[in-house]
């Protein structure tokens, strides 16, 4: 894949005149737009890594969602780009007259591409074995990982939310952008003044969903909430559902790795193997366990891109975990933290300048600097993987969601287009951008663009300033 990237970036990074800087405009643009108070701006020359401009530059900021452009960077250089995430699947067991006697063991490794098809395919397998029905227990085993499962940065608040996921060794996802941890709620509106039917995928996973929704009129507005009450596998649907408007949302789930497994026997009946005497619970595969089924991830070379375009919170935090497994044979946060922290020592970042609690950028405890941003943006382009990473960055005004992810509704009028590639950050009340923008003289620079502490919404704000960028250099 390195191969098929490698003659556009040439392209896109080579040399040509750069145009002398003008920085009082840069300047009046930033103040016009962004203020002067907790704002961050750094610029450099790829080429030479020399910072062209900065405005506070050194000052510690909190970075969002471009904090993931160095978990994306260790994680090809620590896993390597070829890494596949494994979830296995063994018994214990022997067949009788068509019956499974005995249990099946799901050892996690933190696949976040484990979904429904899988779940049919080790259907398609037992039946292929002859099993038609199972008399045992389902087990996982999610020792792979340790510790907390949720990174110390979410909120009580947002734990319903799809981006603050808990993170298992065995988990699932339930489409291709891989929100691993969560699953889907449809609500689907019916008469007006009844309920509205709610439907799920892959299926209601041992969920108790209390349906407080009601069905109104076409012309009112839809007010529907799905929120999983806290510490809870109990999720609440409430407020107005307008005819005609179906709605649908992602939701949390409570305990990953036993939802799984109850996802995964749900599948299975419907696929029509039926189930015996079975519990659920967590247990580690035993040494005389045979293995069934193996189930390989896309490798990580591929989702990298949902990771970056799509600004994935689960892959971010499961790559966190991984790296801490791979490197010190502890699945934590704060081992898989460690190998980020030595991997930008070991490139030339200035560490005492990045303040990590997550790999997501989620944290309101995360902090660096829009310079060291830019500073990471210039090394990496030396790295081996670079061309994954560059070609994972959303792509400003490429309205296809593959290509211009988070940046597809931005940079829309054709002199803009396809001139910024970026990573976009946001939690609430800070903005960022970080990545690479073709400046009017054919030059790429990398830049960081860094807000915090704010009142509104800053998105089109940032976008005047790397827009004045691209005139100026």
């Amino acid at each position: 894949m390195i191969k098929r990237y490698t003659a556009l970036i040439t392209v896109l990074f080579m040399f040509c005149y750069v145009h002398p800087i003008q920085a009082k405009s840069l300047n009046e643009t930033i103040q016009q737009y962004l203020g002067t108070d907790n704002i961050s701006v750094s610029i450099r020359d790829p080429e030479t890594g020399e910072i062209v401009y900065e405005k506070n530059g050194d000052v510690g900021m909190k970075p969002a969602s471009t904090l993931k452009l160095l978990t994306a960077a260790s994680a090809l250089h620590t896993l390597g780009e070829l890494h596949r995430f494994q979830t296995d699947v063994y018994t214990d067991g022997k067949i009788e007259n068509g019956e499974l006697v005995g249990n099946l063991y799901f050892k996690g490794r933190g696949d976040p591409t484990f979904q429904k098809n899988n779940f049919l395919q080790i259907a398609d397998i037992l039946k292929v074995l002859g099993v038609h029905s199972i008399r045992g227990n389902l087990y996982g085993d999610d020792l792979h990982f340790q510790g907390a499962a949720l990174s110390p940065g979410i909120a009580k608040d947002d734990e319903s939310y799809y981006y603050a996921p808990r993170i298992s060794a065995l988990t699932m996802s339930p489409d291709q952008d891989f929100d691993a941890g969560t699953m889907i709620v449809h609500v689907k509106p019916t008469e007006i003044g009844n309920k509205p039917m709610i439907e799920f995928e892959p299926n209601d996973c041992g969920m108790i969903f209390i349906n407080q929704a009601k069905t109104v009129a076409s012309n009112e507005k839809n007010t529907i909430e799905i929120i999983r009450k806290h510490r809870s596998n109990e999720v609440v649907i409430s407020g107005n559902i307008p005819v005609g408007e179906p709605h649908k949302d992602w939701v949390t789930l409570y305990d990953p790795t036993l939802n799984t497994l109850i996802a995964f026997k749900k599948t299975l009946e419907e696929a029509g193997v039926s189930f015996y005497d079975t519990a659920i619970e967590r247990k580690a595969v035993p040494k005389n366990a045979v293995l069934l089924y193996t189930k390989h991830s896309l490798p990580l070379e591929v989702l990298v891109h949902p990771f970056l375009k799509l600004s994935n919170n689960s892959i971010a935090d499961i790559l966190v975990k991984t790296m801490g497994q791979t490197v010190y044979g502890h699945g934590d946060f704060k081992s898989g933290l460690n190998v980020i922290r030595y991997y930008g020592e070991q490139i030339g970042l200035n560490m005492e300048f990045w303040q990590l609690e997550d790999g997501s950028g989620i944290s309101y405890k995360n902090r660096t600097t829009a310079n060291e941003l830019t500073n990471l943006l210039v090394i990496v382009r030396h790295e081996p993987y670079f061309p994954i990473f560059f070609s994972s960055l959303p792509v400003g005004g490429e309205k296809k969601r593959e290509i211009g992810g988070s940046l597809r509704e931005r940079y829309l009028d054709d002199h803009l287009k396809g001139r910024v590639f970026a990573k976009t950050g946001h939690i609430s009340g800070v903005y960022t951008l970080a990545g690479y923008v073709k400046a009017k003289s054919g030059k790429m620079y990398a830049f960081a663009v860094m807000t915090q502490n704010q009142q509104k919404n800053k998105i089109k704000d940032i976008d005047k300033v790397v827009e004045a960028m691209m005139e100026q250099y």
